[in-house]
This record gives structure tokens, sequence and C-alpha cells, in this order.
């Protein structure tokens, strides 16, 4: 009978359990939407790829220190904003010395043909990677939609993937090929479009017809578990509908019970409102919740054809942002731009196989793990960023640690932790020592190298951990960038 009771009570809390994720739990304002958690996975991820790609891949131009996704904005306004020096009409008299000058840009809707793109090869390259989650545009400023979509032609004419050009649902076979691996699957979706004649004309009327039905339309269709808004600081939170919007998606939504989203929703409400914070371009940013940095691995988002090797960001450089944002508590969102065939560039490729190695070896002291104490061991000196430009080049990072300018502050180690361990990543291979400040270790601990068999030799002194490296050659060393120092049971 205690067994029969036992079952039924199990059964009572199921069902419980089932009624609540069903049940209308979130109202529709921020006091009630800020009080959904963000899922434990997304803070173990810490690593996720971004993908822009859409119409503007097929022009793939813009002057470097620009984002060429916004390709059309720049040709049809002859305005550039970025890093540099610009006339403004750059772009534009690209295109008109390229193409012609009343070729249109919707014509390249047409030669976005997607014909080499294989979706189960992306997801392949991104779990090899070490990436945990990926974010895909499915509908950038343009308007153009990688997924069929009848909002998507109210302008008169087709203007999604499936009846233009590729003449495929794009982001139905990149989630399911993505859905096959662990990695997670996020769709960007941009709340504004440039030239809608709506957007242009009755904004009520944009949010009311166009932008609301079809981002519903995009969450029933494929259900992702990240929904990644931009394109949001035209108008405020109420004018988007947001807070309704949101109380739809988490409480009668095909996702309602696993979605989770960004806080892009309206002017003024980034980093304050919404699911994780974001920041883009940026550094030295500390919250009290689950964030992320995104970013290109050139500069551009999109595929940028006039990007030479050296804008690209290096492998060195790419790890130690991961670690430095890492140390932090956040995640990196890092950008890949395919062409418009679907081929991802083989520089990105390159890039993102050797971040995979190096995780391979060292993923312990970045998956799962939480910020420490103090993120970083500082030497002497003047620890400000030199901002410079309108966004920041990723060789910050580099600067701080491994090519510092003259009276600079240098990190020495970035700290991670997890459970009773402490993980001390330093950005140069230590000569002999490593000297730790302000770690205390308990008679339990041992230090070993990742990716090293055996302990090393450590001692404890005026509240400093000295630690013994072994002198390694260069095909002896666990991996070639960045090397974690693992320490266990600390107090």
């Amino acid at each position: 009978m205690k067994c029969i009771g036992n079952i039924f009570i199990g059964l009572a809390l199921l069902i419980i359990s089932s009624s609540y994720l069903n049940a209308q739990d979130y109202e529709a304002n921020w006091e009630s939407l800020d009080q959904r958690p963000v899922p434990e996975w997304f803070e173990d991820a810490k690593f996720g790829i971004f993908i822009h790609w859409g119409p503007y891949s097929v022009p793939a131009w813009s002057p470097k220190g620009t984002y060429s996704e916004w390709y059309q904005f720049w040709l049809q306004n002859k305005a550039l904003f970025g890093n540099g020096e610009f006339k403004g009409d750059e772009v534009y008299q690209y295109h008109k010395k390229t193409y012609g000058e009343h070729f249109d840009y919707y014509e390249f809707g047409d030669m976005f043909t997607a014909d080499l793109f294989e979706p189960e090869e992306w997801a392949g390259l991104f779990e090899e990677a070490g990436a945990k989650y990926i974010v895909l545009t499915s509908k950038h400023h343009d308007g153009f939609t990688l997924w069929p979509n009848e909002q998507a032609n109210d302008r008169g004419f087709a203007w999604n993937s499936m009846e233009v050009g590729a003449k495929r649902d794009l982001v139905g076979e990149l989630s399911e090929a993505v859905k096959n691996t662990s990695v997670k699957m996020g769709l960007y979706y941009s709340l504004y479009e440039w030239y809608h004649p709506l957007w242009q004309n009755d904004k009520e009327k944009f949010v009311d017809e166009h932008y609301l039905p079809q981002i519903k339309d995009l969450v029933q269709s494929y259900q992702p578990d990240i929904l990644w808004t931009d394109g949001e600081w035209e108008m405020e939170g109420d004018k988007w509908k947001s807070e309704e919007f949101l109380a739809w998606l988490y409480n009668e939504s095909a996702a309602k019970d696993k979605i989770l989203v960004n806080d892009r929703w309206g002017k003024g409400l980034r980093q304050k409102h919404g699911g994780y914070y974001t920041t883009e371009y940026e550094a030295g940013k500390v919250f009290d919740k689950p964030w992320e940095e995104c970013r290109g691995m050139g500069f551009s988002f999109g595929y940028n054809q006039n990007e030479d090797a050296q804008d690209y960001n290096s492998t060195k450089a790419l790890l130690l942002m991961l670690v430095d944002i890492v140390s932090n508590g956040g995640n990196l969102l890092l950008d890949i731009g395919p062409d418009a065939r679907g081929n991802i560039p083989p520089i990105m490729q390159e890039r993102l196989l050797e971040m995979g190695a190096w995780l391979k070896v060292n993923g312990e002291a970045i998956y799962g793990s939480r910020k420490w104490e103090r993120a970083a061991q500082w030497s002497e000196g003047d620890r400000s960023i030199d901002h410079g430009n309108s966004y920041l080049g990723g060789d910050y990072i580099l600067k701080q640690t491994v090519d510092p300018a003259p009276g600079k502050a240098v990190k020495e180690l970035f700290f991670t932790q997890k459970g009773g361990d402490l993980y001390a990543i330093s950005p140069l291979i230590p000569k002999k020592q490593l000297v730790i400040e302000d770690v205390k270790i308990s008679k339990d601990t041992n230090v070993s190298l990742l990716g090293y068999n055996g302990d090393l030799k450590y001692r404890a002194e005026n509240n400093k951990l000295i630690v013994d490296v072994p002198d390694l050659s260069l095909d002896q060393l666990p991996c070639e960038h960045a090397w974690v120092f693992k320490i266990s049971h600390v107090k």
C-alpha cells in the first residue's frame, strides 16, 4: 500500500509540475518578465557562434572598419559609420562601378543562391569548434527572411529564401542539422527594417501587421533555444509591444518551456530588461546576471571580401578574448560570415578549428565555470583601455597581455572556478615558476597543468602560491596558446 501511495504521489507531482509549466505565469510587465530565469546551460556554455548571412553576402563589401551587412543602408544613404575616416559614399561608388547605377539592392536576392550550403557540414564544424550554441540571422535589417514567411512578401514582391535565390528553407535546414548535435540552436531577428514601406510610413501598423505576426511565425515554426533580437533602438519597448510579446512567448508559444531571449527589446532597454545582457565590440564590462559579448572574427559581421588576413583576429587573440570574457562571467558569441553560395571562408574555419583544439585540452576551465572573487591578476601600471575608435578592436586583449604599451598594466593571469577548484590561465608559459597571489590552499590541494601528465610541485609562502613549472619544449606543451593551471581544493 505504501508503494502504491508513493506512485500516486509521484503522479500527482508530475501533473502539478506539468500544469505549472503550461500555466500563464508571466504578466506583460518587466517586473514579472525579468523574473524568468536564464537556463543554467547558457551560463555553462561560454562559447557560441554568430552567423550573419543574407543578400548582403553577395556584394560582401564595405570599407574596412564598417559592417558589410549594412550594405543596403550605406548604399542608399551614402553614409558610413565605423572605425576610420570616410567620405560616406564609398559603398555607393563601389556599387555603381561594380553593378551599375541602376542595379537595385533587391536584385541581390536572386544572386543569394546558397548552392554550396551543406547544413550537416556546418553543424559538424560548429561542434568541432567547441561551440555550445549558434545564432543564425533569420532576418537582418534589409527584411530578407531565410525561411518561407508570408509577411516577408508584403512589400509587393517575394523577399524570402524559399522563393528567391536559394529556393530553400535555410533556417529549417540548419536548425534540423544543429539539433542533431550537442549544439543549441538560436535565431537572430531584426525588429525593424530600413526600407519597409510600413516602417517608413506607419510604424504602428508595421508592428501589428508585419513584425508581430512574423516573429511569432518564426518561433512557432522552429522553436529555437535562443531568440536574439536586434534593431530595437528606433522605438521604445512599449511601441514595439515587447512586454505583451514576451508574455505570449513565455506563456503560450510552442517554445515557452525552453526559449531564452536577450535584452534588445526597445530603445534604452539594453542591459536593463529581458533575458541575458549583451555587449558589442566592448570590453571590461561586468554584470550581476548572465551576459554575452558579440563581435566579428574580422571586423564586419557579414562576410567582407575587402578584409585581408591581417584584418582577422589571430587565434591567440580570440582565445585570450574568450578567456577574458569568461573570467568576468560572460559568454563570447563569435561571428562568422559565409559567402552567398554557402561557403564558410577557410580562414574562419581554421580559426574555429584551432579554438576547438584548445578547448579540447582546456575546456575544463571554461565550460561550466563561474567567476572567481577576482577575474585577473594584474601587474603594476595603468589598467585603462584605449578605445580610440567607435568599436573596440580585438587587439585590445593582446595589449593587456602579451604586447603591452609602456606604462600599461598586464593581466598576468585570468581566473575561473568550478566547485572547489581554481583555474589560473596564463597568456604566457611561465618560466620556472608561477606565482599566484592571494590564494588560500588546503591540505588536499594539488596543482596540475591541463594537458600535462602529473602533478606539479608547489609551496605556499606569504599568502602566495608558488608553483614549479616544468621546462617543456614546444612539442611537449599541451597547447599553443594560454596555459591552464588547475589548483584543486582551494579555500
